[in-house]
């Protein structure tokens, strides 16, 4: 299994052995301690549950405490699923870090994307938006919208003002610049989705 739940810290830029300079990711990537394992056996697949960010129990409800409580572990914030291919390898209550992606070149990673709230056509699908001048009142309206006589409706699907982001969002192969072993930090080129804080899920690429 190469996969980890972490949390976006921000961007940086860093300089390579040649002396260029590289825009790159931070992720602080685990330790995420191993929660349950699922085996072909019992659940018809293989997987392991990992969690991320203690929490007090207060916080949470009783029975995700008493899950914890049979991995002998704390509460987590952040529970996701790893499929692996051989499960006898987990046991409840391993900890991960971010050593399983020492060799791995190019990664995967998946987060909720900023949220922008309630916004216009202009800024959420990019329309061309109506005449600057002549007195026109049409800068960011949709103009028409549906047909008259038939089908007098409007069809779904049609794209108009509404919320713009906080979706689940996956940028694939980005490249592994460092990992910091010592501070469980990763390091990718380029942005990541979300705002800093954004939990993650980081998996290495196929």
């Amino acid at each position: 299994m190469q996969g980890l739940i972490g949390r976006k810290i921000g961007m940086t830029n860093i300089f390579d052995k040649d002396g260029a300079e590289v825009p790159v990711s931070v992720i602080e990537l685990g330790p995420c301690p191993v929660v349950q394992v699922k085996t072909p056996k019992k659940e018809k697949y293989g997987a392991v549950q990992l969690g991320f960010g203690p929490v007090r129990a207060t916080k949470t409800n009783l029975a995700t405490v008493g899950h914890f409580k049979k991995a002998s572990l704390p509460a987590y914030k952040h529970l996701q699923e790893f499929r692996v291919d051989n499960a006898d390898e987990f046991k409840p209550g391993q900890m991960i870090d971010v050593s399983i992606f020492n060799g791995v070149e190019w990664v995967d990673v998946t987060g909720k994307t900023k949220g922008r709230g309630f916004t216009g056509l202009v800024k959420r699908h990019k329309f061309h938006g109506g005449d600057e001048t002549h007195g026109s009142k049409s800068h960011a309206v949709a103009g028409s919208i549906g047909s008259s006589a038939y089908p007098s409706r409007v069809m779904k699907g049609k794209r108009m003002a509404g919320r713009m982001g906080y979706q689940r969002f996956t940028v694939r192969n980005l490249k592994v610049v460092e990992i910091d072993l010592e501070h469980n930090l990763l390091m990718v080129r380029g942005a990541v989705p979300g705002a800093a804080n954004t939990i993650l899920r980081v998996t290495a690429s196929s």
